[in-house]
């Protein structure tokens, strides 16, 4: 298949190139900054039609996720280059599609489950979730996330693709062991001991293991009967006092400490990041892959967690053992310039 990434330079877009080269298949990624890697990388801007969509033709699948970060603080400005760079990347997509003489077979466009509501009492599905917005008390922050992420979809409904099927993914956390990531993160937390609950502990935690997310999205490309929105989530989501107590079970933390909503909100601010991500309730499930018959390989968290974690460790290990040679190599090569340069300064004569 050819798989052409818009955005991909990312950390989820590295997920996905990573499998689908590894798979044989070709990959281009296309990247403001192009930058080597085994796939092919093509510059866009991101916001206008140029060379980079003659990409398009014949194309199997274009996995769109194009997007300005949301690991910052909301202010003004944060707030309009997030916006503005989900809106315009859609919309060069999609006349980048309607422009080829032979479109893609499918554009997966990413969104996010951060669209439904804040709340406890029952899942959100593709058909009887409730979008969110309206909640009563709802910071403002967790109200913008959500007009992003409508807006996100509607301009992708404003394209008529006939010979392009559409897919709006609505993506829950994803864990994978890639540094930086939210799994990390949360690890990083439980390794220090601070991995207790969250404000209440209450919230839901919907989350999807990387292994799942890159089965779905290639079984959803070759399931051509599927199309609009589809929730990219584990089928189990729990509790964030369940959720890092699984964490840490998986690891092997006897304890965390847990962490009040006045310290999360000066923790963020620190990190010059927001909340949400910590103290919304996503209770989300995929109702739609599950009706269709896909089968999760990690269904549960703690499972999910042990398989994460043992990963992590490995890679860890590896690392360690790669900068133990690096080392050994740069001290065994400074010794022999040492023992080169001595040898010739012995064997000369004023």
């Amino acid at each position: 298949m050819k798989i052409v990434i818009p955005g991909g330079s990312g950390q989820v877009g590295n997920v996905l190139a990573r499998y689908f080269h590894k798979s044989g298949h070709n990959v281009v990624v296309l990247s403001r900054q192009p930058r080597a890697a085994a796939w092919r990388n093509v510059y866009w801007d991101g916001e206008t039609v140029g060379d980079w969509a003659a990409e398009f033709e014949q194309a199997d699948a274009v996995i769109n996720l194009a997007g300005r970060s949301v690991n910052c603080r909301y202010n003004n400005r944060h707030r309009r280059q997030i916006m503005e760079s989900r809106v315009r990347s859609v919309r060069a997509v999609g006349a980048a599609i309607n422009a080829c003489q032979q479109p893609p077979r499918a554009w997966l466009q990413m969104s996010t489950a951060t669209i439904y509501a804040h709340r406890y009492d029952a899942p959100n599905d593709e058909l009887t979730g409730i979008l969110g917005g309206n909640e009563p008390h709802a910071p403002d922050t967790w109200r913008f996330s959500i007009e992003v992420a409508r807006a996100w979809e509607q301009t992708c409904d404003e394209f008529v693709t006939p010979q392009t099927r559409r897919l709006k993914l609505r993506l829950a956390m994803l864990m994978n062991v890639d540094r930086g990531g939210t799994f990390d993160l949360l690890l990083s937390l439980v390794r220090h001991g601070l991995g207790g609950k969250s404000g209440n502990g209450r919230q839901y935690m919907s989350w999807i293991h990387e292994q799942d997310f890159i089965r779905a999205v290639e079984w959803l490309i070759e399931h051509s009967e599927i199309e609009g929105v589809v929730n990219l989530a584990a089928p189990n989501p729990l509790p964030n006092a369940d959720f890092m107590r699984g964490l840490r079970a998986a690891w092997g933390a006897r304890f965390g400490l847990p962490a009040t909503e006045w310290m999360l909100a000066i923790g963020t601010r620190l990190m010059r990041t927001e909340s949400e991500l910590i103290l919304k309730s996503r209770r989300v499930v995929p109702g739609r892959l599950l009706e269709a018959g896909f089968a999760f390989d990690f269904p549960h968290w703690p499972a999910g967690a042990r398989e994460l974690c043992q990963r992590w460790r490995a890679g860890n290990a590896r690392s360690a053992q790669n900068r133990s040679s690096v080392a050994a190599n740069s001290a065994e090569q400074g010794a022999y310039s040492f023992s080169n340069t001595t040898n010739g300064a012995i064997g000369t004569r004023p």
